[in-house]
């Protein structure tokens, strides 16, 4: 078992070579693994860094639904809760956009405590990447779609972390204020 902070720099190491070259939405398609880095960074803060499995799966949680990450590769190389933690942030592509939000809104209730805090990270990080300084009506529109969405994911997913889910609900507030 790798110690703590090994754990940790092996995930964002992977999640960094695994990503490389993708771009992320909004934020003039910076680089995606800012948007790993941002996940991890509030699931750090959020647990006072005393949860490294949870912060390496946050580095993780994109890596099976977009590369040809495995869950036994994730599980050989990090841990067990690791890739259990990461295949329930997976969303089954092989579904259209419209059903895999809807299993995502009612799924959430039914996820580990984990699982949940991920959920709620990645939906502050993918709403704070769609507000922009001067956004464009199809720009406003996505963000008031996804933040709507956003909201119903994370509303099953409340309840395990004070500070995320203040975290999320000023993130709500934010894009609100665009709209």
């Amino acid at each position: 078992m790798l110690s703590p902070i090994r754990l940790v720099s092996e995930a964002a190491e992977l999640a960094a070579r695994r990503h490389n070259g993708m771009a992320r939405k909004g934020r003039g398609n910076e680089p995606y693994i800012n948007h790993l880095a941002e996940v991890a960074n509030l699931l750090a803060n959020a647990t006072d860094g005393a949860d490294a499995e949870l912060v390496a799966a946050g580095w993780l949680h994109d890596t099976i639904e977009d590369t040809d990450t495995t869950r036994a590769e994730l599980a050989q190389t990090f841990s067990e809760r690791v890739a259990s933690l990461v295949v329930e942030c997976t969303d089954d592509m092989s579904l259209q956009k419209a059903e895999r939000r809807r299993k995502q809104i009612d799924d959430a209730p039914h996820k580990s405590p984990g699982a949940k805090l991920i959920k709620i990270a990645d939906k502050i990080s993918n709403i704070g990447a769609r507000i922009l300084s001067a956004p464009s009506t199809e720009e406003r529109d996505d963000l008031a779609d996804y933040s709507g969405w956003a909201e119903q994911v994370v509303a099953g997913c409340r309840g395990g972390n004070a500070w995320l889910d203040t975290k999320f609900d000023d993130a709500v507030k934010a894009a609100r204020a665009l709209l």
